[in-house]
């Protein structure tokens, strides 16, 4: 590192569900794109100054001519996206995986590639690639090629399901693979070999993977060669960083890097990793319920030629030094939308298919956000629900809703949601009694309500409210926002990649929804959402 440190990097920079970074420069600003799995819209952006803060700016599939996700399973959708930049196009391949599961089974993962002339757009419709593997990366060398490496994969029983990366010419012009596909790396003891990256530095092409898999046991490898096709050899220390033998550290799971540098030279590495809680689950894993994030990393370069870490070793540092230029801004511990727009903002995302007005309504009733009650939350598709990130381990989210449903079919509320199996919701619907505010559990598919007790509700205007504290979750209800009354509080800790029966890769969502089972009309208005940190 060069200059005087000014500032101070503190990680994780994109906080809460944010996957598989792929941090390009382009200029003076530099972009994060992250995975978003079933989420829609997919492949999350931020852009930065100074790799200090970080600004969402929107996400790049964001048509259904560009990604469709009906039906797609939990933890499917889009993984691992690379964006990169030929000097006049931005480059975006990326994998829709429809279909996953055990190891002796084929994936459906068809990988695409899309550009643009600028991160807003237009994109290209999509060209088809392979369905192969999966976590594609373009790189574009100096004589002009174009080479997309992947994670190759063999469901074939009694073979390496992980047997490397892969290696195959493509023609962006013509929008096709050419010549024929090169495994050019087979990985390093640790395994699970997946997720790569190449870069060019002082005539070497170095590789960047990802290995061990994408929980406790990560780890980034790095290899050179001379030529993009290799043969490569690995780096003598590596892995370059990982958390396996550090339980303690504050920043677990690290693996899955990219590189970036800085104008004058700097070197950085970004990964993903997880902020475990204290407490195990009954498997004995301490679960991450924020999902993956996204932590950067400072770099050298040895006379060897060779990477390392900065601040020495291979463990990941929660406070790195930043560019000399950088000054560090507050985070905010407010954050609340009172749903004056006309679309939903760059927080919020839904499940599988775009919020369109036909159940997704900020204009009928101006001020307030309007759900017409679809599919239940176990559903794959036709969820009437949006969220937003639960990114940090304590925190509180409370909400105003409208409703009257007219029988226990129709329902509404704010939930903690990770996918369609582990899920726990506030809702108001009506019982034989009338109009209830009660807490359900799902938790691998098996449900439990009411949580603790129900209320009954004089009407259906009533304030919700979610703690969320270490894994802890308190369900409350309000009539005026300001007396509240307790219906519940759940182990929530649940709510992450780590359950029991189930492997999952995303992270916890606060979320409003609406639910008519019987598809009469029921519709819920939402005031607004307040997010906060300072709990």
């Amino acid at each position: 590192m060069t200059g005087t440190l000014s500032a101070v990097i503190e990680n994780p920079v994109l906080r809460g569900f944010h996957p598989d970074p792929s941090i390009l420069r382009v200029g003076g600003t530099y972009y994060l794109a992250t995975s978003t799995f079933e989420w829609w819209p997919g492949v999350r952006v931020h852009r930065s100054d100074d790799l200090v803060t970080w600004t969402p700016c929107g996400h790049l599939l964001n048509e259904e001519r560009l990604l469709r996700l009906g039906g797609v399973p939990d933890s499917g959708g889009i993984w691992a996206p690379h964006l990169s930049h030929d000097g006049e196009r931005f480059h975006l391949v990326y994998t829709v995986v429809q279909a996953w599961g055990d190891l002796d089974a084929p994936k459906d993962s068809p990988n695409y590639h899309v550009s643009a002339p600028a991160l807003e757009g237009p994109w290209s419709d999509p060209v088809y690639l392979t369905s192969g593997g999966f976590d594609p990366s373009l790189h574009f060398t100096p004589d002009g090629r174009a080479w997309l490496l992947y994670a190759l994969w063999d469901h074939r029983p009694g073979f390496n399901a992980f047997p490397g990366i892969a290696a195959h010419e493509y023609d962006p012009a013509a929008g096709r693979l050419v010549g024929e596909r090169r495994l050019v790396y087979t990985g390093t003891s640790i395994g699970l070999t997946e997720g790569p990256h190449l870069y060019e530095r002082d005539g070497w092409f170095y590789l960047v993977v990802a290995e061990g898999g994408t929980s406790y046991r990560h780890a980034v490898t790095v290899a050179r060669s001379r030529q993009p096709l290799g043969p490569y050899e690995t780096h003598p220390g590596n892995p370059l960083l990982t958390s396996v033998d550090s339980p303690d550290l504050p920043l677990q799971k690290a693996g899955h890097a990219s590189l970036v540098d800085t104008p004058d030279g700097e070197w950085y590495l970004a990964h993903l990793c997880g902020r475990p809680l204290a407490r195990r689950l009954p498997n004995g894993r301490r679960p991450c319920p924020l999902g993956r994030e996204t932590a950067l990393q400072a770099l050298t370069w040895g006379e060897d030629g060779w990477p390392r870490l900065a601040q020495g070793g291979n463990a990941p540092r929660v406070a790195v030094p930043a560019p000399p230029a950088a000054r560090p801004r507050p985070r905010p511990a407010v954050w609340r939308d009172d749903f004056d727009g006309p679309t939903l903002g760059d927080e919020w995302q839904t499940l599988r298919a775009p919020a369109t007005p036909e159940w997704c309504d900020l204009g009928s009733n101006p001020g307030w956000l309007r759900l017409r009650g679809r599919a239940p939350l176990n559903a794959l598709d036709r969820q009437s629900l949006v969220g937003r990130r639960l990114d940090e381990l304590r925190a509180e989210a409370r909400t105003r809703v409208r409703c009257e449903p007219r029988h226990f079919q129709h329902s509404a509320g704010l939930a903690l949601y990770y996918d369609t199996a582990n899920w726990l919701s506030l809702s108001v619907s009506r019982g034989d009694q009338g109009l209830l505010a009660s807490v359900t559990r799902c938790h691998h598919r098996r449900y439990a309500a009411p949580l603790g007790r129900a209320v009954r509700l004089a009407h259906g205007d009533v304030h919700l409210r979610v703690r969320y504290l270490d894994g802890d979750a308190t369900f409350s209800v309000s009539e005026n926002g300001e007396a509240w009354e307790d219906l519940a509080t759940v182990d929530a800790s649940f709510l992450c990649d780590e359950v029991e029966g189930g492997l999952g890769f995303t992270g916890t969502f606060v979320a409003l929804w609406a639910q008519d089972l019987e598809g009469l009309g029921f519709t819920a208005d939402f005031d607004f959402l307040e997010y906060r940190t300072d709990v």
